[in-house]
């Protein structure tokens, strides 16, 4: 593939990942209003929200197979229209159940356009050979501080039918402009100039797919964290904290704007420390960030620990997936990503039920345990995998 097509496809992807986030956020930052509107307790907002967890890992397992079918390209697309359409339905539900229901649909095509445009992403990566994964999921963490940032403006003037109706629009007309530009570039084949050795083989050893669920985890118990302060944060800092809404909106955004600073700058970060390295460090200061804003008693200081905590877990997930691609190709693609989004996903009812057995602050410092542990796994994995 051309340079012109690289570029122009490594800018289609950067959009959707963008997008993706944008809708997510701009879901996740009315979930309070929502929660009040279905009148449904702590632990029942987590059944519901387990909808969304199901919807994506049930996807997630066939998604890598639709790829290698279909296409990443095509599977984007069509799970953008879905994620597009879906976002409008949460609004619409006056119980629990019922919002149970659409968000299985919701979570269905967020899992799917995950797994997807990731496949995708690890393609370039190897096309291009340098270490660009971050900066796509810097593009979703953009977009989730653009749709958080966003929530928090209009949530006291519009009620969650029209802004999340309007953000149903907008992603329908970005994935038509943009889903027609990356339908027409096809996939990069760097493997025709890549030495044998590196090949990813037809067949994979015990050992390698040891490695790809490894790295799997730890997309797991970092992407739990991200999850968490996406459906709860807001709620902590409403609830425990007595912030005012559009404050609690903002909670998301600081947390979203340090993982974006963190993800573009995280190409040079890996160039300089290493894959081990970056992981280890960024475990730790997660988990720093995460005590502090889950006991802080202040708002701007609960403030600061969700920076921190974006900060440090912005490159460890995309670290993850490309090593699990660059060992397995899609399928490995599709094992770390399952397991991470799985873990973004089912992350968030987990936190339900600990806040109504314990309370929600305490709920929240599991995010900082687990943050952690991927440190320590990532460190006793040092010399498993190159750094």
């Amino acid at each position: 593939m051309p340079g012109n097509d690289l570029t122009r496809l490594r800018i289609a992807l950067t959009i959707f990942f963008a997008l993706d986030g944008f809708i997510f956020a701009g879901w996740v930052v009315r979930i309070p209003a929502i929660k009040e509107q279905t009148g449904a307790s702590a632990s029942a907002l987590g059944l519901a929200l387990l909808g969304v967890s199901a919807g994506a890992v049930i996807t997630m397992t066939l998604t890598g197979r639709l790829c290698r079918r279909y296409g990443s390209h095509p599977v984007t697309v069509v799970c953008g229209v879905l994620l597009s359409l879906s976002v409008a339905l949460p609004p619409l539900t006056h119980s629990a159940l019922a919002l149970g229901l659409v968000l299985l649909l919701f979570g269905a095509a967020y899992g799917g356009i995950n797994v997807a445009f990731n496949s995708a992403a690890v393609d370039l990566v190897a096309a291009l050979r340098r270490p660009i994964m971050p900066s796509f999921h810097g593009a979703f963490s953009l977009g989730g501080m653009i749709g958080a940032g966003l929530g928090g403006l209009v949530a006291g003037y519009l009620s969650p039918t029209r802004h999340l109706f309007g953000l149903s629009l907008i992603g329908l007309l970005v994935t038509a402009v943009v889903g027609r530009s990356l339908l027409r570039l096809g996939p990069p084949a760097p493997t025709d100039h890549m030495p044998q050795e590196k090949r990813v083989p037809h067949r994979l050893d015990a050992r390698t797919r040891g490695l790809v669920t490894v790295f799997g985890l730890i997309a797991l118990c970092t992407a739990y964290g991200e999850g968490a302060l996406a459906d709860w944060g807001a709620l902590h800092l409403e609830q425990d904290l007595k912030a005012h809404p559009g404050v609690a909106a903002v909670g998301y955004s600081c947390f979203a704007l340090a993982m974006t600073i963190g993800r573009l700058s995280g190409t040079t970060l890996l160039e300089r420390l290493g894959r081990t390295r970056t992981v280890v460090a960024g475990g730790t200061t997660a988990a720093v960030g995460m005590l502090l804003g889950a006991l802080a008693p202040s708002v701007w200081a609960a403030l600061l620990g969700f920076a921190i905590t974006g900060l440090g877990l912005a490159n460890i997930f995309p670290v993850a997936v490309e090593r699990a691609g660059a060992l397995a190709g899609p399928s490995g693609v599709a094992t770390a990503s399952t397991l991470g989004y799985g873990g973004m996903l089912l992350g968030p009812p987990a936190i339900g039920f600990m806040a109504d057995w314990f309370s929600l602050p305490a709920a929240l410092t599991s995010v900082a345990a687990l943050a952690a542990v991927a440190a320590l796994i990532g460190f006793g994995t040092r010399n498993a995998a190159s750094n």
